[in-house]
């Protein structure tokens, strides 16, 4: 874990004292990264809406086929290759969406990295399938930004309820709203709350989402 992260982890914990027992319940929490370029983006679309073991099995059998960390590699396979893998037809709309977004120049990682975590978030979320969730988890775990909190995250959600005894779990926008207070550590209370929420519900660790 990068030394940033460990004082952050700290300071959320004084933000908010929730935080500070996770990782003596859960143990310490596992530092998680991606690709910050395309193959990271490609494994985030793999776990769109489905949980993270689904996900790392798909994401097993697409990275092994020939050429497909490479956008111009991932056009040049058939459909039946990437179904095969396990992506659904949206999947695989959206990876091709993302693989010509990339050759055209319309997705320039150089200048996504520079950007804001807002402008960041509108660069992704334009090309089709890259909906703010998949943008955001990109950040936090490509990017390693510190205050960005993926939105609309069921397990997040569920945490959060579990974690603060409360009769519900939070509607997306009232999550978001509660996030606020854990800022400029969002991306290290999601890290936690995923953390909590495995180790809560009894789940193999897997990869991040």
């Amino acid at each position: 874990m990068p030394d940033w992260a460990r004082a952050g982890i700290v300071a959320l914990g004084r933000l908010d004292p929730d935080f500070a027992g996770i990782e003596d319940r859960a143990g310490p929490l596992a530092w998680r990264q991606r690709d910050p370029g395309f193959p990271g983006l490609l494994r985030t679309i793999c776990g769109q809406m489905i949980s993270n073991q689904a996900a790392a099995a798909i994401w097993g059998r697409l990275s092994a086929l020939p050429g497909v960390l490479d956008p111009a590699g991932l056009l040049a396979l058939e459909d039946d290759a990437l179904r095969g893998a396990g992506l659904s037809r949206p999947k695989m709309a959206h990876v091709r969406a993302l693989a010509d977004a990339v050759l055209e120049g319309r997705l320039d990682f150089t200048a996504l990295r520079a950007a804001p975590d807002a402008e960041a978030v509108a660069m992704l979320s334009a090309i089709p399938g890259l909906g703010p969730w998949t943008a955001q988890v990109h950040l936090v775990f490509g990017f390693e930004r510190p205050d960005v909190f993926p939105t609309g995250d069921v397990a997040l959600a569920a945490s959060a309820a579990h974690l603060k005894s409360l009769p519900e779990r939070p509607k997306p926008r009232a999550l978001v709203e509660m996030a606020v207070a854990w800022s400029p550590w969002r991306s290290l209370a999601a890290r936690l709350l995923w953390h909590h929420w495995r180790h809560a519900t009894g789940r193999p660790a897997g990869e991040a989402p």
